[in-house]
């Protein structure tokens, strides 16, 4: 059967949730020429947008029912949960036949409640997991992780072309957003690692300048932390993707370990480091955790030991 590829002088798109990462997104779509709409819950992103041309709706339902695709990046499963399950949310107003592309980062069991109210509502909809950050949305190389039927994700290509350097249909419903949290558990481990690594150098009292170019050349420095080096060097923690956003992923992995039986050691270590630095460091970007890892002796206040291990957790 062929596939209706979406034609972006025909599509009307509304994008919901104009954060870091969304507010991008939306940038980029209206810059490639797409018929966009936008709605955000506090006004202040919206009107940044609408300044720039880009029309904002008056509410979910206005969005919604005026859009063939619908696309979110929201912060956490309860904000996602309100956009689209509760009364005047996303699901009240979609009309069957709607495409929806949601890209948050939530938890397996919220996304596989999503796919299921979407499929009896003839609702088309595919978890869409971004892996990128803020710099890599305005570049558009960012990757995409899709869950859900094959025929919808290949329909929609020419959004993803917009916005990703690839995209990948990991399979059925809610298996983008697992394959996300496989690759951000990659991501949190990497941080600490680099953070360590860092660390040693300096207790060996290597040229910090020296030791962070040279790390950013070797083999085994993985290419989204390259960026890591800089800030660390400049000591600039501005967030490209906030501390807050990695421990709640983090969050989301150790709870899905936990259910599916997987033991994540490092991944423990992790989020350790990254809860000790929520209350204070939570808006600075990830490799924030740095000048902390420096600072921290053998003592971690605030942290348990795992019986029979030498790993600590909060």
């Amino acid at each position: 059967m062929q596939t209706n590829i979406l034609n972006k002088n025909k599509v009307k798109l509304g994008f919901i949730g104009l954060g870091i990462m969304g507010s991008r997104l939306v940038q980029r779509l209206h810059a490639s020429g797409w018929n966009i709409q936008a709605w955000n819950r506090s006004p202040e992103p919206a009107s940044e947008l609408r300044q720039a041309g880009i029309p904002i709706a008056a509410s979910i339902g206005d969005l919604v029912t005026n859009s063939d695709v619908v696309l979110s990046s929201l912060a956490n499963d309860a904000a996602v949960d309100s956009v689209y399950r509760y009364s005047a949310g996303v699901f009240s107003a979609a009309k069957p036949g709607t495409i929806v592309l949601e890209m948050s980062t939530i938890s397996p069991q919220l996304s596989h409640l999503l796919h299921t109210e979407a499929f009896s509502l003839g609702v088309r909809l595919l978890d869409l997991a971004i892996s990128g950050s803020a710099p890599a949305v305005e570049a558009g190389t960012v990757t995409l992780l899709a869950g859900g039927d094959e025929a919808t994700f290949d329909q929609c290509k020419p959004i993803y072309a917009s916005i990703a350097r690839q995209w990948f249909l990991m399979g059925g419903g809610s298996s983008g957003i697992q394959m996300k949290l496989v690759v951000n558990l990659m991501l949190g481990i990497g941080m600490q690692a680099v953070a360590e690594a860092v660390s040693l150098g300096e207790h060996l009292h290597l040229d910090k300048t020296v030791l962070l170019d040279v790390l950013s050349k070797t083999a085994v420095m993985p290419p989204a932390l390259v960026g890591k080096l800089k800030k660390i060097e400049t000591d600039d923690y501005s967030p490209q993707f906030p501390l807050r956003l990695m421990s709640k992923d983090m969050d989301l992995i150790m709870e899905t370990a936990r259910a599916v039986g997987a033991d994540l050691a490092a991944g423990c270590a992790a989020k350790s480091v990254l809860d000790a630095n929520l209350k204070t460091n939570g808006d600075l970007d990830l490799s924030a955790i740095t000048p902390f890892v420096l600072r921290r002796t053998g003592d971690q206040p605030g942290l348990r030991q795992v019986p029979g291990t030498d790993r600590f957790c909060a």
